[in-house]
């Protein structure tokens, strides 16, 4: 059989044209011609922090002593006070709520970790039967508030 008669330009021509034709169609139809939109995911960085191991805080108030060497005050070792660094511990992973002023009626400002690290700034005060002292988180000077001294651990500074 001869084909020749059936392969001149128009034919070839057209098949190429209507071949064109279907494969915009299809484009079209399965949504080339539509921008794709990209799901919303964020971001959310990481931060690790490593923290030594909590020690046990003695229940007495602080009394200062005098360094004979220095003329001046100092607090015994693993007693909290201003300046010193303290640690988050004993809440059993539920972290405490660090508040706006002493005493357990006051607004809670944030919810501190277990084992997370802050530096005190002001304290102690008395109030509901717990000793309060003042916290700053050492990263980050807007997390700051009031902690009872029951639930933070003294630990060397950096």
């Amino acid at each position: 059989m001869d084909f020749r008669p059936y392969l001149n330009r128009w034919v070839i021509l057209g098949a190429l044209g209507f071949a064109a034709f279907l494969t915009i169609t299809t484009l079209t139809i399965i949504g080339w011609t539509t921008p794709r939109v990209s799901p919303d995911v964020g971001f959310a960085p990481a931060d690790l922090t490593m923290i030594p191991a909590p020690t046990h805080t003695p229940l007495v108030m602080p009394t200062p002593t005098t360094d004979p060497a220095l003329g001046t005050p100092t607090l015994p070792p693993d007693t909290i006070g201003i300046g010193g660094y303290v640690q988050i511990t004993g809440t059993e992973g539920e972290g405490l709520r660090i508040r706006s002023a002493a005493g357990l009626n006051s607004d809670t400002v944030f919810r501190g970790e277990e084992a997370e690290v802050f530096v005190v700034r002001d304290g102690p005060q008395e109030a509901d039967g717990y000793v309060w002292w003042y916290l700053v988180a050492p990263y980050d000077e807007t997390r700051a508030g009031w902690a009872a001294a029951d639930f933070l651990a003294v630990v060397p500074p950096p």
